[in-house]
């Protein structure tokens, strides 16, 4: 018998599938009459997304298009954080959108809090960008994972790395 299970909290964001998003998105653009001879744009740079268009109108029926596409393939958009419109050259008006890598220190101690609070017995450990759960019984780990998916923490969670030791 194991003594001991454990699985992973994780927050990841499918960074390919926010790729062919954000094609799909400028190949609707480029064929949308309501943005006929805009200067509509969806950029993706390292961590984040740059959204820029004519007005604050189109840019709202970019980010429409863009979640939109993100839905259809399946990325949360939890792990999508807006920043304020801005005004750019040109007379256009730009926007950048971070994409959440890793669940942040102050969301991994909530988890904790949550697990400690429930009175489960398992451990919760912070490590890096991911909270590890262990404890004797399978069945314990499933209702920790139950218990987190109940809570809504505005992230975007995984629970992966499920392991017997």
């Amino acid at each position: 018998m194991a003594k001991s299970n454990s699985f992973d909290i994780v927050s990841k964001t499918d960074m390919e599938e926010v790729r062919n998003a954000t094609h799909q998105t400028m190949k609707e653009v480029h064929q949308r009459f309501d943005f006929k001879k805009s200067c509509s744009d969806v950029k993706m740079e390292a961590e984040n997304l740059v959204l820029v268009s004519d007005d604050e109108y189109k840019l709202q029926s970019l980010t429409a298009v863009l979640e939109e596409k993100l839905i259809r393939r399946k990325v949360s958009l939890k792990a999508f954080e807006y920043g304020k419109v801005e005004s750019a050259s040109g007379g256009t008006v730009r926007q950048e959108v971070a994409i959440q890598q890793g669940i942040p220190m102050d969301k991994a101690k909530e988890i904790v809090k949550i697990i400690k609070k429930a009175k489960i017995k398992v451990q919760a450990a912070i490590q890096g960008d991911t909270v590890r759960v262990s404890g004797r019984d399978r069945d314990t780990l499933q209702e920790v994972i139950q218990l987190i998916k109940g809570e809504d923490l505005g992230i975007d969670m995984q629970f992966t790395n499920y392991r017997s030791n």
